[in-house]
């Protein structure tokens, strides 16, 4: 018998008087309503819209063995367990910054475990950290649905960003669903809005000015290699020598956000330059290193990007982000297709590269405007 004809009763994970509860949400149907009221003390709750049962093992198995034939139990919400990718670089602990430690180390156990990309595991650190600030004194199992969305609201009321906003719940539900195990028990959380603001860009002489501007080598390749092949900072630092392929002109990009891996176009002029970078600095393993062998800070990436930019006299605010902006805003001017951009940039919806298409200026430059077309309707009519 498919789905559809059956009845259908989903599991949710609730939390309730202090305590773990397994919520039973199904349409009104007489037959489940009865067989329900024979499950060890069922109680409705009006917050939730729902009936709920203690839950423990004993429970869970005797509502599946009630409605055994009758209805079809949806545990999906109640189970789900994120995928780990296999090749997913396994973190470290040297790779994560708790927060005074006052984050419990199952969390950041679970970040290890769950294979967490360095920059977002930290960033959950950093954002859960602030909410059990927040919420100091209280025990955190204890915190109610309430207590979470008046926090968030405080959080609006303050102007915090959408980025902002949706990193605070991506890392509260991370504790209490992926933590302690509790799927789903904040579904009731809004996500913010998303904000539709246009990437900021640079224009290409902007961009040859930044590149010419500097006199060290290093820097100069740093701004080069990051409008190049359309890099996120981050993806700059952890390029190793080995991900440059010369002779087909690409690179490849390892563990890119969302742990992808993925290819993206580089320079023939810009090897060059970096073939003359390398016998200067000799660098063993990453392209950029620091001191002693180290990787390249972001600190030092945004100083030299945003010195370049003063001395070319670039009065906007210029970012590492804003080459990579570019870098797809004229791919997207010279007539290359947004598919090909989208697997250049490792954007995982087309909706993303989409966007560059409201700042392509060049396109918008060949449009004949509807005005002009007026005026020589009119002079042809005159003449």
């Amino acid at each position: 018998m498919s789905h559809s004809k059956q009845k259908i009763i989903t599991l949710k994970h609730l939390y309730i008087n202090k305590g773990k509860q397994v919520g039973l949400k199904f349409y009104p149907d007489e037959i489940i309503q009865k067989l329900a009221k024979t499950l060890p003390n069922p109680k409705w709750s009006k917050e939730f819209g729902m009936m709920y049962l203690e839950n423990n093992k004993q429970n869970l198995d005797l509502i599946y063995s009630t409605f055994k034939g009758i209805a079809w139990i949806n545990g999906d919400n109640f189970y789900t367990k994120r995928i780990i990718k296999k090749d997913n670089k396994t973190l470290t602990k040297k790779e994560i910054t708790p927060t005074d430690n006052i984050v419990p180390p199952e969390f950041l156990q679970k970040l290890i475990l769950k294979k967490y990309a360095k920059n977002t595991a930290n960033s959950y650190i950093s954002f859960f950290g602030k909410f059990i600030q927040h919420h100091q004194g209280q025990d955190l199992k204890h915190i109610s649905e309430i207590e979470i969305r008046t926090y968030l609201e405080k959080l609006v009321k303050e102007n915090k960003s959408h980025s902002y906003l949706n990193t605070m719940v991506n890392s509260i539900k991370f504790y209490y669903e992926i933590v302690l195990g509790m799927p789903n028990r904040f579904y009731e959380i809004e996500r913010p809005r998303k904000q539709t603001t246009l990437p900021k860009v640079l224009n290409k002489k902007e961009i040859l000015e930044m590149i010419n501007v500097p006199q060290n080598i290093k820097h100069k390749c740093i701004i080069s290699l990051l409008y190049s092949a359309g890099l996120r900072r981050s993806e700059l630092l952890n390029l190793k020598l080995t991900d440059i392929d010369s002779e087909k002109h690409t690179l490849r990009i390892e563990n890119g956000k969302g742990s992808k891996d993925r290819i993206s176009i580089i320079s023939p002029s810009l090897i060059k330059e970096l073939r003359i970078y390398w016998k200067e600095f000799k660098t063993k393993k990453y392209v950029f290193e620091g001191a002693k062998g180290k990787q390249y800070s972001a600190a030092s990436v945004l100083q030299i990007v945003k010195r370049a930019a003063k001395k070319a006299n670039i009065r906007k605010n210029v970012t590492p982000h804003m080459l990579r902006h570019s870098f797809a805003t004229h791919l997207l001017e010279d007539g290359v297709d947004l598919r090909t951009i989208q697997v250049l940039l490792g954007h995982a919806s087309s909706k993303t590269t989409e966007i560059y298409t409201h700042v392509a200026i060049n396109q918008l430059i060949k449009i004949n405007n509807p005005l002009d077309s007026l005026y020589l309707e009119n002079n042809k009519q005159n003449t």
